[in-house]
């Protein structure tokens, strides 16, 4: 079996993109892709890799959460999508011990021997941390950044160096990652990635997170416009969708402000430079595949 790790990063729409990678399940069954609901196996997992530390999971594990996972249809299953923002951690610890994520190898460490005899496949979502840092204090009861990032320099974040850390942990492991800033224009694309599926696939919700940040008449004239042209590839479409977000989209709802205090316009730059600089590493990373419009 084909096992998706879906890992966050936090703040990433990573429920938006299960909530549309639910809305497609009927339509995977036939290809033996299953989205099984997070009721079944978030907790379960958290629970289990807390419960085991450093220690190695006792024989049947697998077969104990399968039992939970799947349903009476689990031998028709050849690819199995599970999605958890918090399987690294919760919001508030995200930066414990001034370090990004510190057990994130350990956890995946562990899940590969769970499903030793599988196939596993890891995906993250990455963010600007100019826009990540507030996004993720709002999701904590924490009052400022710098209890979130203890002792952490927010110049010091490097999404290549978790990446990294992460391929060292589980080599051979495929690790897919996309830029959160980006999803509006690769979302149908990433669903289909996801379930491991032709790009020529029908997918609902496809141009959903583009309709997130799009007037109401940019997306009717988009759907007409592609209702027209219906023999329109892949990289076609991805360019009639950058027109029409460069004529429709609303300024509003595609910016993030950044009220961190002590903050200025060169910090937020900065971390933007090197943000990019960083997407440019991951790219040329061996096992690593950035998706990019």
């Amino acid at each position: 079996m084909q096992v998706v790790l879906h890992t966050g990063l936090h703040a990433t729409d990573s429920d938006r993109l299960f909530k549309t990678l639910l809305r497609n399940r009927d339509g995977f069954k036939a290809s033996g892709v299953a989205v099984p609901g997070p009721g079944k196996y978030r907790q379960l997992i958290s629970e289990m890799l807390n419960a085991l530390g450093d220690a190695r999971p006792a024989p049947g594990s697998r077969d104990i959460l399968l039992d939970s996972i799947l349903d009476d249809a689990a031998d028709h299953v050849d690819r199995m999508i599970l999605s958890h923002e918090n399987l690294f951690s919760v919001p508030k610890i995200a930066f414990q011990g001034g370090m990004v994520y510190r057990k994130a190898e350990q956890r995946l460490r562990v899940l590969q021997e769970i499903f030793a005899g599988d196939s596993i496949e890891i995906f993250i979502g990455l963010r600007n941390p100019a826009t990540f840092l507030p996004a993720l204090l709002a999701a904590t009861p924490l009052g400022t950044l710098s209890e979130v990032l203890h002792g952490l320099d927010p110049m010091q974040i490097r999404w290549s160096r978790l990446i990294a850390r992460i391929t060292e942990a589980v080599p051979g492991v495929p690790v897919t990652v996309w830029c959160d800033e980006d999803s509006p224009l690769v979302w149908g694309e990433l669903v289909r990635e996801f379930a491991g599926l032709e790009p020529t696939h029908p997918i609902i919700g496809a141009y959903s997170r583009m309709a997130d940040i799009t007037s109401q008449e940019g997306m009717t004239r988009f759907r007409a416009y592609l209702a027209e042209k219906p023999d329109l590839n892949e990289v076609q479409i991805r360019r009639v969708m950058v027109a029409f977000l460069d004529k429709y989209a609303d300024a509003s709802k595609v910016e993030h402000e950044c009220d961190i205090p002590d903050w200025d316009a060169d910090l937020v730059q900065d971390l933007t430079d090197q943000y990019e600089e960083d997407l440019f590493e991951i790219g040329r990373m061996p096992s690593v595949t950035l998706i990019a419009p």
